[in-house]
């Protein structure tokens, strides 16, 4: 299952967040690509609106990770641009996060072989001023998510 939608600016692709953020369940991953400035982060604070928080969402690139407690679940977002060695994501403990979060990672490839696998891929592309978003599910529950959250783009 995969869907794909044009986000013709940021209110767009906060809306998109808002959108997934409707079926999250706990223990889900999702892995979050695109070159920087894409608009990652941008989702991430879509999301977390929807879900009610209110403080300030910022891009986790320096700090690695940025959790936020929500009343459903915990949810990690997860910037691995500056990694340098895979194993760096084992050195942080980011490995022992709670089965039950919900995680968002930025850059999965640089902890290639030693993160959870994805329910789900969003995959984000810079067309000029605007973005195109694609969703593919990589597991059972990513397609059950998606079919119900991408019906319509």
């Amino acid at each position: 299952m995969h869907c794909r939608c044009h986000l013709p600016d940021e209110a767009a692709t906060l809306a998109f967040g808002a959108r997934l953020a409707r079926e999250l369940v706990p223990g889900m991953t999702f892995y979050l690509e695109g070159d920087l400035g894409a608009g990652k982060t941008t989702l991430v604070r879509g999301l977390l609106r929807a879900l009610g928080y209110t403080g300030r969402v910022k891009s986790p690139t320096y700090t690695l990770a940025e959790s936020y407690s929500l009343p459903a679940f915990e949810l990690y977002h997860f910037d691995l641009y500056r990694l340098h060695d895979p194993r760096e994501w084992l050195d942080a403990g980011f490995r022992d996060v709670s089965g039950q979060a919900v995680s968002l990672i930025e850059w999965p490839e640089k902890a290639a072989g030693w993160l959870p696998a994805p329910d789900v891929i969003i995959r984000l592309l810079i067309d000029d001023d605007s973005r195109d978003v694609e969703c593919l599910a990589r597991s059972s529950r990513g397609t059950r998510y998606l079919e119900t959250c991408c019906t319509s783009c």
